[in-house]
């Protein structure tokens, strides 16, 4: 077999592994990855704000905020204005927020980061050099670095 071939086997199990793991969550928590995520980034930094929880997922801040805002609607989350500085916000969890982590099975992250986490160093330096040449003949869009896989 062609090993063009075979590499993208590898892609479509990849692929596959983190859809099937994002549909998982989706139906046993009715909340997106990404959200799942966020709100256990929450949970586990109490007091964190948007700026902080975009770090922490590496995700832009827009992105960020719009994963509070949602969880901000549906009452997961609280926001109140930090006592030091009146312009930041403080994120906690709610009740409702740490049922719906309650009834989701699996790494919140997800399972690619979960994976890549678990490989040494030096095989995680080989994919990024790997990667990064793959993206330069794609001449692929590099804006959707921060883009959480959730979303896309």
């Amino acid at each position: 077999m062609e090993k063009t071939t075979l590499v993208l086997r590898r892609f479509r199990v990849v692929f596959n592994a983190v859809r099937t793991h994002f549909q998982q969550v989706e139906s046993q928590a009715g909340l997106g990855g990404a959200q799942i995520w966020a709100l256990s980034v929450v949970r586990d930094r109490p007091g964190i704000g948007v700026s902080g929880l975009a770090a922490a997922m590496d995700i832009h801040q827009s992105t960020a905020s719009n994963l509070v805002r949602a969880m901000l609607k549906r009452q997961l989350i609280q926001a109140v204005k930090g006592l030091t500085d009146r312009r930041s916000i403080e994120l906690s969890i709610l009740p409702a927020g740490l049922e719906v982590l309650g009834r989701v099975s699996g790494p919140f992250e997800g399972v690619l980061p979960t994976a890549l986490a678990q490989l040494p160093p030096q095989t995680l330096d080989r994919l990024e050099q790997d990667l990064r040449a793959l993206i330069a003949v794609l001449h692929a869009d590099g804006t959707v670095e921060q883009t959480p896989l959730a979303h896309l």
